[in-house]
């Protein structure tokens, strides 16, 4: 380095040989006939380099070139592509040229761009496919210059700029035509550069800088209508409207644009008029679609074929170009759309909609009056019953309001209801009542005392056996079940729920396994050799079978309490009373 350091220094004593002449010709560039500015641009990997000339012409044809200015930048970084830094050497060229027009007090009668690219040529003359952002840019900057001329394409070594690209020493730049320019300039006969209209792209396909092509497809609509298929997308019939609406205004806004109204596209609230002509224009597309053949026979006044679902309607058309039912009701004085409802084709997702919306104002009540909505907006839907019955089938706020109730399909008995066993061998129990019995009679009047019974229901031959308690405590069902094994014998499982009646009879009795009390009950049963089984919270369900004797039970004593009066119903009749309806059940 320090070697061609030294050698770079001492080369700079041959810059004081080297002399440019201040005048750029020895014509006058004020008396020359023509006035050309010719630069030249050039790029390599180290530099990118620019350099114009002037060229004026006299009366005599003949041709002088003079240096104007020159300039050489090294190349950017990171490195860039060949391609690219030719592109920014013609910028710089076209850059060059806008900072002499607008310094020198010359007018140029045309300015003239010289490259040894084709490349280059190629995207500044491009006019049908796209660059990415690098040329993109750098294209638009030649293209929109202030300085515009014709780009030519120089060979290389016919180039002057292609000295600013490369290492030149001040004694090898008075040989060079960096400051003479080429001779090409000065004379006509030497061999002159290419000359182009235009220059195409170098393989485009394979260029990365050019954008892949793109192909669009202009259709041209065989009619002027909708197609009914684009309402599909929609699943309100009053969106589909407003929609439709929307496009009436804004076609409207483009055909006749008023100053100080909507023009181009926008969105604003459609009016009363827009939504009728939107209405139109839907049914119109979905008839011309499904009744083509039908509106031919009509416009040329011929019948209806009998083939056609329309037959036994008696079709006519209205001035909106619609299709409605005849009749013979057009004399009863009464709006068209009652006398001649219009025609909607059933199959058509039109129809769908149109269910969906009159089902939704009539609040979801059956076909009938949602038919009658229909009818009663002036329409007549071919083959309605079929239609709004599976519209209405699929509904889910019907399905909820009017469904059957799911019957859940039970679980296994227990197996202490199946087995062969002797009766009140397994035993569910439930406690109910209460009723009010006349315990003492006073001066004042009647004293009145509450009783329960417990019921034991056998699990497998449904026999029931019923005991009345004086309390809802721990010594009472104590005393209750004493008696029912002394009467029925000694037991093997007693079954209980965990419902809200049992629940509270439970907790009055003190009957929770964690409380001391309830070891009390559970001593005396397993004394007695019993086990007591508790069915799962929340499950009613497991002691139907006591729950159901229980039920019998209140209705036989209902039946024999209406015939005794209130103030005679002691302890001792509510006992027999109990004991005749154990017989009965």
């Amino acid at each position: 380095m320090e070697i061609e350091w030294t050698r770079w220094k001492e080369s700079l004593q041959d810059l004081q040989d080297l002399q440019i002449p201040r005048p750029y010709t020895s014509l006058s560039t004020a008396g020359a006939q023509v006035r050309e500015l010719c630069v030249f641009a050039d790029a390599s990997v180290k530099a990118v380099a620019a350099v114009a000339y002037i060229k004026v012409t006299n009366h005599e044809n003949q041709p002088e070139v003079g240096f104007v200015f020159g300039k050489a930048k090294l190349a950017p970084q990171p490195d860039l592509t060949i391609p690219r830094l030719e592109l920014c050497a013609a910028v710089l060229a076209v850059e060059i040229a806008e900072l002499i027009v607008e310094e020198m007090d010359v007018t140029f009668n045309n300015i003239t761009y010289y490259t040894d690219s084709k490349v280059v040529l190629g995207y500044i003359h491009n006019q049908s496919r796209r660059f990415y952002v690098f040329v993109h840019n750098r294209v638009q900057r030649i293209r929109q210059s202030p300085c515009l001329g014709q780009w030519k394409y120089v060979r290389t070594d016919l180039n002057p700029a292609d000295v600013g690209t490369r290492t030149a020493t001040p004694a090898l730049l008075r040989s060079t035509t960096w400051l003479t320019g080429p001779d090409f300039l000065k004379s006509e006969s030497l061999s002159t550069p290419e000359t182009e209209e235009s220059y195409d792209l170098i393989d485009p396909s394979s260029d990365s800088e050019v954008r892949p092509q793109v192909t669009t497809s202009i259709t041209h609509a065989a009619i002027g209508m909708v197609h009914p298929q684009r309402f599909e997308r929609f699943s309100k019939f009053s969106t589909l409207v407003t929609a439709v609406a929307h496009l009436i205004h804004v076609a409207h806004s483009f055909i006749r644009p008023v100053q100080g109204e909507c023009q181009g596209w926008h969105i604003c609230r459609p009016t009363e008029e827009e939504l009728a002509r939107a209405k139109v224009c839907i049914m119109r597309s979905v008839q011309n679609h499904c009744y083509a053949e039908e509106l031919k026979c009509i416009a040329k006044g011929f019948p209806i074929p009998s083939s056609s679902s329309l037959w036994k309607l008696h079709p006519l058309q209205d001035p909106d170009q619609l299709l409605r039912v005849g009749g013979r009701t057009a004399q009863a004085g009464l709006n068209m759309n009652e006398t001649h409802p219009i025609i909607i084709p059933g199959q058509y997702h039109l129809a769908t909609l149109l269910v969906c919306h009159y089902h939704e104002a009539v609040k979801h009540q059956g076909r009938h009056l949602t038919e009658g909505a229909i009818r009663a907006a002036g329409f007549w839907l071919v083959g309605a019953k079929r239609c709004i019955g599976s519209l209405l089938y699929r509904c889910v706020t019907c399905r909820k309001l009017r469904g059957k109730t799911e019957h859940q399909q039970m679980a296994d008995l227990p197996a202490e209801r199946l087995q062969v066993a002797p009766p009140f061998t397994y035993v569910g129990v439930d406690v109910f009542g209460p009723w009010e019995v006349v315990s003492r009679r006073t001066r004042g009047g009647h004293a009145n005392s509450k009783r329960w019974a417990v019921m034991f229901s056998c699990m497998s031959s449904r026999a029931v056996h019923i005991e009345v308690i004086e309390a809802m405590s721990t010594s009472s069902f104590i005393n209750a079940l004493r008696r029912f094994f002394a009467i029925r014998g000694p037991r093997k499982q007693i079954r209980s729920d965990c419902g809200t009646n049992f629940v509270g009879a439970s907790r009055e009795l003190e009957m929770d396994k964690t409380s001391p009390t309830f070891q009390k009950v559970e001593k005396y049963l397993s004394t007695q050799s019993c086990t007591w089984v508790f069915n799962p919270p929340h499950a009613s369900h497991m002691g139907g079978a006591w729950e159901r004797m229980i039920g019998i039970a209140r209705r036989i004593l209902d039946c024999m309490l209406l015939e005794e009066k209130k103030s005679r119903l002691t302890h001792e009749v509510l006992t027999t009373f109990m004991s005749e309806t154990d017989s009965v059940n």
